[in-house]
């Protein structure tokens, strides 16, 4: 039995419990709070139970690590490793014998080890470092499939976009892992973290290994971007990586508050997304992207209005 069976076996009946709460064995309640007419299967069939467990947990990661990459300037990491698991994608879709999750996994790690190892040696920017790697192996993917890759437009097209339904036993196991690893390395690390973020010249100075920290941050960063392309799509990671983050910027008073409201935004981008897009029949990954960039326009249109009314009044006299 793997994690997510065992996850799934302690969350599987609270998901049930809120779609249908009421008590007994042969219970059946008259009403839902889960509205909608597809929307409520998430809560109660296991396969969608894995997508919306899944897309939760990876917004918790995201929230956390979307936090440290605005502060360290580094936003562009996530896309660009994110359009490097395509070059991944396309070769285990063509060759591989495993999930093509693994693949994504494999080139965006070596990928984030080489970006870091280019910009800590002065050999190149890190936003340089990154739109090679990220036109490289895009490309990669790309001829890969034009060449080998017939028949197989459907699977491709879930990746770049997103698709609950890719999440598999497997691949859902893998998530979990590749998220509960990340939280843990994120949690033990948070200070250090947090001060090669704001001036890695005195984390230095004060003994913390600035350099080896900020290799492994971008290695997790690898892995859970890798994790996020079978929920959002390649195309669409910042949606849940960043622009929760980018929200959370506008309403925080400090950097432990902008995580909690990066949780709070992303939650809440995942559930109104899967919401909608099991409604209206559109893609996942899409439509998470739309509502949250809907949040961030309307939490900035909030705080110019209120910013506007509540302008501390000038006093010329």
């Amino acid at each position: 039995m793997g994690i997510g069976a065992v996850v799934l076996d302690i969350l599987g009946p609270v998901l049930e419990f809120i779609v249908n709460p009421c008590f007994g064995t042969d219970c059946q309640a008259s009403w839902s709070p889960i509205p909608g007419e597809v929307f409520p299967y998430f809560f109660s069939l296991e396969m969608f139970q894995r997508a919306l467990v899944a897309s939760l947990v990876v917004s918790i990661v995201a929230g956390f690590l979307g936090s440290f990459l605005l502060l360290r300037n580094m936003s562009l990491l996530g896309d660009g490793l994110a359009h490097v698991s395509f070059g991944g994608v396309a070769v285990g879709l063509i060759f591989g014998t495993i999930s093509p999750i693994w693949y994504a996994l494999i080139f965006s790690i070596i990928a984030s080890i080489l970006i870091d190892q280019m910009q800590s040696r002065d050999i190149l920017t890190g936003d340089a470092s990154i739109a090679i790697f990220l036109t490289g192996t895009l490309g990669l993917g790309l001829v890969s499939l034009r060449i080998w890759g017939a028949g197989i437009t459907a699977d491709v097209e879930g990746y770049l976009f997103g698709s609950l339904l890719l999440i598999d036993e497997s691949s859902f196991d893998l998530i979990l892992i590749i998220s509960i690893f990340s939280l843990v390395s994120v949690m033990f690390l948070y200070n250090s973290l947090l001060a090669i973020s704001i001036d890695p010249i005195a984390a230095k100075i004060q003994g913390i290994p600035v350099r080896s920290i900020g290799l492994y941050f971008s290695v997790i960063t690898a892995a859970a971007v890798a994790s996020m392309v079978q929920i959002i799509g390649v195309l669409l990671v910042t949606a849940i990586l960043v622009t929760p983050s980018a929200t959370a910027q506008l309403v925080a008073k400090s950097f432990r508050s902008c995580i909690l409201w990066s949780q709070f935004f992303g939650i809440l981008g995942i559930l109104l997304g899967l919401y909608l897009s099991s409604e209206l029949d559109t893609s996942s990954g899409s439509m998470i992207a739309l509502v949250s960039a809907l949040i961030f326009l309307l939490v900035v249109s909030a705080k110019i209005i209120l910013g506007r009314i509540f302008r501390p009044v000038s006093n010329f006299n």
